[in-house]
């Protein structure tokens, strides 16, 4: 899927590397700025327990 990607993307070597870290700084974009947020309410392992001892 990656070659696949890879050779597609328009230009010369250096330019289909540096399209290629763009696309992948743009998933990681996406992922951490809305993928995770809203997958993150659905997940139990969100919910802390620090603080609430009693003593």
């Amino acid at each position: 899927m990656y070659s696949w990607i890879f050779s597609h993307l328009p230009g010369p070597l250096w330019v289909r590397i540096v399209l290629a870290l763009v696309l992948i700084a743009a998933v990681i974009l996406l992922l951490m700025n809305y993928v995770f947020p809203w997958l993150s309410q659905y997940s139990p392992w969100t919910e802390s327990t620090i603080g609430m001892m009693l003593l």
